[in-house]
Parts: structure tokens; C-alpha cells; sequence
């Protein structure tokens, strides 16, 4: 039962992906209360998931690689809810949702176990490093989905497929790449406190994912200085980016599974 808020979020968010799409099919979408209110509403079911979970265990949610991926996914939303409006990015969130259902049905269904570990003592450095290491993920996450609105919306000008109203509800290319830029910097400056604050825990942490922390803050450094490389470029790797971590997420969590955060 307590898995039931996320349930209920997974809905929300795949009920707004399923409007903005019947809304573009009809030629009628705008950005409306109904996507913020439905994507807010699966948020808000994401959070009492994660305070019912950190009431159990007595500390952060990120014991695991289901509470890792339920946190991930609350960031995006997260980032969705600030950063959405600010660009005024009308199907943002058309990118987003699915993004979400597709992390938080994997985490539901796939046969991922999940034990928490209860506190035994707290840390507040070690929760900082795990928290903001996973928003940092969620800011790229983010970046990601930017870089492939851009993709899409640069094909649609080089083919000239102006007809679809697809095409007529996407921002602005250059809002785009803006996004782009910023949610990388973004997941660079919290990755890099993240990983700052990592070595300040008492306890040692599992050098291997703080080796691997460290590869991904190089790895999208260098995304954030080559902008020489050009918006489509720098699109294509930060989506290029997201996989290599997320699947590099699940694979150091696979083979440390027993290890402690």
C-alpha cells in the first residue's frame, strides 16, 4: 500500500501526456491549467510517497535503486514545475511526462529489490551528497529533453514541415538551446556540491560510485565548455549523456547493491 502514491503520480503524469497528445492531434493544444495541475498533482503524490518512505527509514530515500529512481523522477518534475513556465515551454511537459511514467514504471514493475535501510545514525553531509547528486541527475535529465526538443524542432525547419501543428506549438529554437545550457549548469553546480559534500561524510562512501560521480561531472563539463561544438551538438550529447549515466546509474547499483549509500 504505501507504493500506492506513486501509482496514483504514474497516472497523473501519463493522463497529461495523453491529453497534450490528443490535444496536438486535434490541432487545438495550449499550454493549460490541466497539464500544471495533473503534473503538480503527480508531484505532490511523488513527495508523500518519499516523507511516508523517510518516516520509515529515518533518513533520505535513496537507500536503493527504487528509491533512487522514485527521487530521479520527482527531481524532473521538480525541475519541470520551475523551469517550465519561466521558458515558457508549452510541450515541455508533452516530453517530460513520459520521461517520468517511463522511470516510475520501471521502478514499479521491474523485478528491482527494494529493502530499505534504516538510519543508523543521521548524516546530514551524507544526505546532502545523495540528494543533490540525484537532482543534479534530474537537471540533466531535464537538459536531455531540451535537447531533444531542439532536434525535432531544427528538423521541422530544415524540412520545412510547417504544416503540422505539432511544429506551430514548440518554442523557439534559440529558448531551446537557452534551456539547454542552463539545465546543464545547473546539473554541473549541483553535482559538484553534491560531490563536494561527499567528502565530507564521516563514514567512507563507496569509492567506486564516487569515481564514477566524478567521470559524469567531467564528462558534462566538458558538454558545458564545447559550445564552440554548436547548439546541435551540444543537444545531441547531452541526451547521448543522460543514457550513459542513468544506465551506468543502474549498473553500479546492480554490482553494489549491499553497499550503504
Amino acid at each position: 500500500m504505501d507504493r500506492l502514491p506513486l501509482i496514483l503520480a504514474t497516472f497523473c503524469f501519463l493522463l497529461s501526456f495523453l491529453y497534450t497528445a490528443y490535444m496536438l492531434k486535434t490541432g487545438g493544444h495550449r499550454l493549460s491549467r490541466f497539464n500544471l495541475v495533473t503534473m503538480a498533482l503527480g508531484f505532490l503524490l511523488q513527495t508523500w510517497f518519499l516523507h511516508i518512505r523517510g518516516q520509515a527509514i529515518g533518513r533520505c530515500p535513496l537507500t536503493n535503486f527504487f528509491e533512487i529512481l522514485i527521487f530521479l523522477s520527482w527531481s524532473i518534475v521538480l525541475l519541470y514545475l520551475l523551469v517550465g513556465p519561466a521558458y515558457r515551454l508549452s510541450l515541455l511537459g508533452a516530453f517530460t511526462s513520459p520521461l517520468v511514467v517511463l522511470i516510475q514504471t520501471v521502478a514499479l514493475l521491474a523485478p528491482i529489490r527494494d529493502v530499505p535501510r534504516p538510519s543508523m545514525g543521521s548524516d546530514p553531509w551524507l544526505e546532502t551528497h545523495a540528494a543533490l547528486s540525484i537532482i543534479a541527475y534530474g537537471a540533466f535529465a531535464m537538459a536531455s529533453v531540451a535537447g531533444g526538443m531542439y532536434l525535432i524542432q531544427e528538423r521541422q525547419l530544415k524540412t520545412h514541415h510547417f504544416h503540422s501543428s505539432f511544429f506551430f506549438e514548440m518554442p523557439p529554437i534559440t529558448h531551446l538551446a537557452t534551456a539547454n545550457h542552463r539545465l546543464l549548469l545547473a546539473g554541473v553546480l549541483l553535482l559538484t556540491v553534491g560531490l563536494l559534500s561527499g567528502f565530507m561524510v564521516h563514514a567512507s562512501l563507496n569509492p567506486v560510485k564516487l569515481a564514477w560521480g566524478g567521470v559524469m561531472w567531467a564528462i558534462y563539463l566538458a558538454i558545458l565548455l564545447a559550445r564552440r561544438a554548436g547548439p546541435r551538438r551540444i543537444a545531441l550529447l547531452s541526451i547521448v549523456a543522460f543514457s550513459l549515466s542513468i544506465t551506468a546509474l543502474w549498473g553500479l547499483n546492480y554490482l553494489v547493491e549491499r553497499t550503504r549509500i
